[in-house]
């Protein structure tokens, strides 16, 4: 292969992260509503089930990062979409609470084992000098997935309800995986002649080592404890934020707006995910992370009390260029603190940690907006959190650590 194939595997991490976003991701709020309105079964209730999908994800994430040591990535990325697809087509026979968050349960397991832990992983490989432009492009799935695929899901479930839109939902799963990961991803650039970034390996050299800080290290250093605990606050407040968002739009203006709600969301956050990708290798990662939780904040306040279809939209497009950048900047900070060495078990002990808050936002929003009657409590406290979360991510230090400190260790792979 003449060619650099690593831009091949970005393309095929784009495409399998936009299925799982759209369907996953942003799909959950989807199915808050759906259930919500045929089923009339609470936001709070709904928003527990989507507090355990995250739970789940997260668990099975910890697994997922050990599978992929010792195994083809594609393997078990190729087997998680097919149980998600499975799982989610089942939703449409769901009748009864525990039947949804067993649905749940089954569809975090593949969700996550076609997720951001192997996925990133796998760009983490092939690309060290171009990481963050790597990283900024594949991760640009993930809101394309909420602009192509979720307002089509939830006009699928307007259209034709549950019980029939949801078996097509679950093959669209599967199709938007298997065929592109097995097509377009390869697990190494070594096994194809290349070095990351395109360079070529001469004949008969020895394999690139893996080098970075040792796991065991990077979890006990205070970056990984300001990391983690920012991230639970500023995911928390985020994935809350996204989850109640069409039933919040729903709620002040109707359900057409609503529909368009996660498209302006996940259409600003590609933007400014492409932008950032940019911006990032040009300032100081932290800061430029912290800057972007100061700008969640204004934007939860911003939901908070907006009213007419104008400021509300004018919020969602402050909201999704923080989401967009927020998101890629967690696997580039880790990557770049701590290496390629252990990089799949430390991304994934700090997503579990993180599970307080991508778990419990939801969960937390949901549960303000039955007690309050509304959703400007909800987002208010969303706000508080995001502020909180952007100072303990500046207590935890440079994303580009000094000497002697945690310096990189050259390790056999």
């Amino acid at each position: 292969m003449n060619r650099f194939p690593g831009w091949r595997v970005v393309t095929g991490v784009f495409i399998v992260l936009s299925t799982g976003s759209g369907l996953g991701f942003y799909g959950l709020a989807v199915y808050l509503n759906a259930f919500n309105n045929e089923l009339g079964w609470e936001v709070s209730t709904l928003s527990l089930a989507t507090t355990w999908f995250f739970v789940v994800s997260g668990v099975v994430g910890v697994g997922a990062a050990r599978l992929i040591a010792r195994h083809d990535v594609r393997v078990v990325v190729v087997a998680g979409g097919c149980l998600a697809g499975a799982s989610l087509a089942s939703l449409g026979q769901v009748r009864e609470v525990w039947q949804l968050f067993a649905a749940y349960s089954a569809f975090a397991t593949g969700w996550a084992m076609a997720g951001l832990i192997p996925l990133t992983t796998v760009v983490t490989r092939w690309f060290h000098r171009r990481r963050s432009v790597a990283l900024s492009v594949a991760s640009t799935g993930l809101s394309a997935g909420g602009i192509l695929i979720t307002p089509a899901a939830k006009w699928l479930l307007d259209r034709e309800g549950i019980e029939t839109g949801m078996p097509f939902l679950g093959a669209a799963f599967v199709v938007g995986v298997v065929p592109f990961t097995l097509w377009l991803i390869r697990p190494d650039p070594a096994e194809l002649g290349w070095l990351p970034d395109g360079d070529r390996s001469e004949p008969g050299a020895a394999p690139a080592r893996l080098v970075g800080t040792p796991f065991h290290q990077a979890v006990r250093s205070r970056f990984f404890v300001g990391v983690t605990i920012g991230y639970i606050l500023a995911l928390g407040s985020q994935v809350g934020g996204i989850q109640q968002l069409v039933k919040l739009v729903e709620e002040r203006t109707d359900a057409d707006t609503a529909a368009l709600a996660t498209l302006a969301l996940a259409a600003t956050s590609v933007v400014a995910r492409l932008v950032g990708g940019r911006v990032v290798t040009a300032v100081p990662m932290m800061f430029f992370t912290a800057c972007l939780g100061g700008l969640q904040m204004l934007a939860m306040l911003s939901l908070a009390f907006a009213e007419s279809t104008v400021t509300i939209f004018a919020s969602i497009v402050l909201f999704g260029a923080t989401i967009g950048n927020i998101l890629m900047l967690q696997p580039l900070l880790i990557a770049e603190r701590f290496g390629v060495l252990d990089y799949p078990r430390i991304y994934s002990r700090t997503q579990l940690y993180g599970l307080v808050g991508t778990a419990g936002g939801p969960l937390l929003l949901g549960w303000l907006h039955d007690s309050a009657g509304g959703y400007r409590t909800s987002y208010a406290v969303a706000a508080a959190c995001s502020l909180v979360g952007a100072a303990v991510l500046l207590w935890g230090g440079p994303a580009r650590a000094p000497e002697p400190d945690l310096t990189d260790l050259a390790v056999a792979a």
